[in-house]
């Protein structure tokens, strides 16, 4: 049970009549888009880009995370309008925000917003990295939840516990169990989904059958082929992972001895979308608190699911009959719509998008001055009794934050205290990403470059395009290399594992395999690894410049035994030298 907490975390949106649309398109999906990944930027935590940080009334944040314990925790993202770092929702933000890009590559790149989108998830991943330093070790929270939830002050004058909680060999089991300070936040259910989903994520990036065998020895038992399920969410993702295996399924790769039990996840998949389908119009509802996030959610994956079944020419079959793969596009465009302002109120949920949005948004940078215009710092309690108290509008309008929304009958009311339904989370951004870049081409083309639909106080910077390389590499390419001399009783092996376009630019993920091929055992290894342009991971980092050691975790490596690392650059491979060893 040690390595499940690991897994739990890291599997773990117009005014009809007056919004400024093109009537013959519809609502734009596109600035949208644009708008809903500067929430993101708004959210961030830690030492922010000079250069890449548009929203420019936020400021550094956070800096000292994880210093009590130790550990460098700087970065990742606060969750809602509040400054905790909740692990949980966060890694799902991540995942959603990834499968956008996986699957809905091309749209997203004919609308020119790769560079960001690829920079919201690594300013999740990099924080995720930090927080897991060795194995069954995790950093799960950041942030007191209770006392966080006491002060009204921007992220920039933080004064409340900024207590690093994680998982280990002493605190297994439900993560809210060793965190209890999560409980009153972020309860888990359980986190039998949370192990199917890494392991189908696992298999599609690798396919690797070990993975796609977890899942299917393990359906019935965790669940994967039993629950029928009408909410996807971050802590329910059975729909997810049975709409993930029905593409593996669909796409006809995998082995008759996995087909029965993938046809089993394929029916599930089936009956959340016949669900979905039932609904008899206007916005999907799920629960009173945050009811955004169920919602975008369930129109991603309807989405995802449409392209799915529309690729293999598929329909799907519900107890009232087939339904075509557009009706299920046009579920999701029916959210997308309700979001953005066709609905009884004729009001977008989507900040800043449109003519008339929540002004009294609960969220604490938002609802106070930056710290660029009013350089003194707010308290605790004066944030409450100068700034959420006031009846005006926001100061600072956060642009793509997607509130809670209306309840059941369409109620909706704009105040700061109001936060079930005017607090913006994470986890229902995250589905934004891939809804909107497919809503947009599918229905609207790709816009003209004067696409967005923006206020003059917003000028978003274009994404910056690399130049080309020449170098190309094939991905099984693998070099073998013993240094020094013959003695040498190290071998190293490369090999590209993967590879990936970003504008004109080839990038790739290199693996080198470091094997002791004496017959003594080797304590120590010292390497210098020159050439690297990219991030790199499986290594300590010396003081030294280019220097490397063996990772914490690895004491010694046995005669025949082996261990790895990797990094991610594009160009030609890193220079690994063998500097000494023991």
């Amino acid at each position: 049970m040690r390595t499940n907490n690991i897994i739990i975390l890291f599997s773990s949106l117009l005014v009809v009549g007056i919004a400024r649309v093109e009537a013959s398109a519809g609502y734009n999906y596109a600035d949208a888009l644009d708008k809903s990944l500067l929430f993101f930027e708004a959210q961030r935590s830690g030492k922010l880009p000079s250069q890449d940080q548009r929203v420019k009334w936020r400021s550094d944040s956070g800096l000292r995370d994880g210093l009590a314990q130790g550990v460098d925790l700087v970065g990742g993202y606060y969750d809602a309008g509040d400054h905790v770092k909740f692990g949980l929702p966060m890694a799902f933000t991540a995942t959603m925000l990834s499968w956008g890009v996986i699957d809905f590559r091309k749209e997203i790149k004919s609308l020119d917003q790769m560079g960001h989108s690829l920079w919201a998830i690594r300013w999740a991943t990099d924080y995720f990295i930090k927080a897991h330093p060795k194995p069954n070790v995790l950093w799960a929270q950041v942030g007191d939840g209770d006392s966080d939830h006491y002060c009204w002050e921007r992220a920039e004058d933080m004064t409340t516990s900024r207590t690093a909680y994680k998982l280990d060999q002493n605190h297994p089991g439900l993560y809210d169990d060793s965190i209890p300070n999560a409980k009153n936040f972020y309860t888990s259910s359980g986190y039998s989904d949370e192990l199917l989903w890494a392991a189908a994520w696992l298999y599609r990036a690798t396919n690797e059958e070990n993975y796609l065998k977890y899942v299917v020895d393990n359906a019935v038992y965790m669940g994967g082929t039993g629950w029928s399920v009408k909410e996807f969410s971050w802590d329910n993702k059975y729909a997810g992972v049975q709409i993930l295996l029905t593409k593996i399924l669909l796409e006809g790769k995998v082995g008759s001895a996995y087909t029965s039990t993938l046809k089993q996840y394929q029916a599930k998949a089936d009956y959340f979308a016949c669900a979905m389908l039932q609904k008899n119009g206007g916005l999907l509802y799920v629960r009173e608190w945050n009811n955004m996030q169920y919602a975008t959610s369930a129109a991603f994956l309807l989405a995802v699911y449409s392209d799915t079944l529309d690729a293999k020419n598929v329909k799907l079959t519900c107890p009232d009959g087939q339904a075509q793969p557009k009706e299920l596009l046009n579920f999701a465009k029916s959210q997308a719509d309700y979001i953005l302002g066709k609905n009884p109120k004729s009001i977008s949920y989507l900040v800043g998008y449109g003519s008339k949005y929540p002004i009294h948004v609960h969220h604490r940078g938002s609802s106070i001055p930056s710290v660029y215009n009013y350089h003194s710092m707010v308290g605790c309690v004066q944030g409450f009794d100068s700034w959420y108290r006031r009846s005006e509008a926001n100061p600072n309008i956060i642009y793509g934050a997607l509130v809670g929304g209306p309840d059941k009958n369409d109620g909706f009311s704009d105040d700061r205290s109001n936060y079930e339904q005017t607090e913006p989370t994470l986890s229902a951004g995250g589905p934004l990403l891939g809804l909107f870049s497919k809503l947009q081409i599918a229905f609207n083309g790709i816009p003209s470059s004067k696409y967005r639909d923006t206020p003059s106080s917003y000028k978003p910077t274009p994404t910056p395009k690399p130049k080309p390389t020449p170098t190309t590499y094939s991905q099984s390419e693998t070099t073998e290399t013993n240094q020094n001399n013959n003695a040498t009783p190290i071998k190293l092996v490369h090999s590209i594992t993967n590879t990936w376009n970003v504008g004109h630019k080839t990038y790739y993920r290199h693996n080198v395999m470091i094997k002791n091929i004496s017959k003594k055992k080797i304590t120590s290894l010292k390497l210098e690894i020159q050439n690297l342009t990219g991030s790199l991971w499986g290594l300590s980092q010396s003081k030294e410049k280019n220097i490397y050691y063996f990772p914490q975790w690895i004491k010694v490596l046995k005669p025949g035994e082996q261990c790895n690392f990797v990094y991610v650059q594009g160009g030609p491979q890193a220079k690994v030298t063998i500097i000494s060893y023991h």
